[in-house]
């Protein structure tokens, strides 16, 4: 009785609160990254709007950035990455092996590869589907008229696998002409190689923002699948997987709040309890997980909230242009969602 009494007391009992709990020391991901002093980040070959180098080498996109985040939170230093470039196929393995610590690079979560492959996708920082693009001389109407076409797809993505599903289903006889690489697929297709390019929906809006004279291409309407794109990172480091999970989620928070890149500093000793823990101001909840208190801050004073990432790579004001869409926030009628920092 004596025994029982003492476990209904417990259960009595207020739960530790965060700020109270231990700060943990560096697990082996984050003691290697700190060690070397660089974030290995994969990106892709080439993905406007993603991934993607300008004139001076440097990699633009909303995958980039989300990198630069990461730096941001754990070195401090947006400088401090190493970025290597990953086709669809070496992508996986490369994460797998080591030779990268995270790989943000329009990898699309599946359950195959969620749970066969010895990784973890952190949270859902884009919404997309897949499509088709085609020249508007071709007279196509929707998908289903592309029998017997050629069709440009990528090796290793879940969009070969999706367009033989697809066409399968639909009846659609067509010819696969596959490539290791997004870069000699589109050159491919504007050689008049193929009659038609299939991948996500997004990145066709960003090749055809690229053509000599886009307006000669179209996009149809049709989306045959869900292709939630994630960071990704090994099993194995449970920490390391909070460390991306939630920068990506504090950037999503700072959207919410209205906290920008330019006005982040105005927002320091805010009277918000929920910006206060978000900014480092109070709560432990860089050092549960490792890292300074300002691992928030950081992040969103090197490259913005969420939206502002959104806006500059893909959004209305971007030669691509994208609507925001599911990728709007919650509140907006979207589906970004974060959880709450507490």
């Amino acid at each position: 009785m004596h025994r029982h009494l003492i476990a209904a007391l417990l259960l009595l009992l207020p739960a530790v609160p965060a700020q109270a709990q231990q700060a943990q020391n560096a697990g082996p991901t984050l003691s290697a990254v700190r060690s070397r002093d660089v974030l290995v980040c994969g990106t892709s070959t080439g993905a406007a709007g993603f991934s993607l180098p300008d004139s001076r080498g440097n990699y633009q996109g909303i995958d980039s950035d989300l990198c630069r985040a990461f730096a941001a939170a754990i070195l401090n230093d947006i400088a401090k990455i190493r970025w290597v470039p990953l086709t669809s196929t070496a992508r996986l393995p490369a994460l797998q092996s080591g030779q990268v610590d995270v790989l943000a690079r329009t990898t699309t979560w599946t359950q195959g590869r969620d749970s066969a492959n010895g990784l973890n996708f952190t949270a859902i920082n884009f919404f997309d589907g897949q499509g088709f693009m085609l020249r508007k001389s071709l007279g196509v109407a929707k998908a289903t008229d592309l029998q017997g076409a050629s069709i440009c797809v990528v090796s290793g993505s879940t969009n070969e696998l999706n367009l033989a599903d697809w066409a399968r289903l639909n009846q659609v006889n067509y010819l696969p002409v596959v490539f290791e690489q997004n870069d000699e697929a589109r050159r491919s297709y504007l050689a008049g190689r193929c009659d038609a390019y299939s991948t996500d929906a997004s990145q066709l809006a960003g090749l055809r923002a690229s053509f000599p004279n886009p307006e000669e291409h179209v996009i149809l309407p049709e989306i045959i699948s869900k292709e939630p794109h994630s960071p990704v990172v090994r099993h194995g480091d449970d920490q390391w997987f909070d460390i991306i999970r939630w920068t990506f989620f504090a950037l999503l928070t700072a959207e919410e709040f209205g906290i920008t890149k330019a006005n982040v500093d105005s927002h320091l000793n805010s009277p918000n309890p929920e910006i206060r823990r978000l900014l480092g101001d109070s709560g432990d909840h860089g050092p549960l997980m490792g890292l300074d208190r300002r691992w928030a801050y950081n992040a969103i004073k090197a490259v913005g909230n969420y939206g502002e990432i959104f806006e500059r790579n893909l959004g209305r004001g971007s030669p691509i242009g994208l609507p925001r869409g599911l990728n709007d926030l919650w509140t907006r009628g979207g589906l970004m969602y974060a959880p709450p920092i507490r």
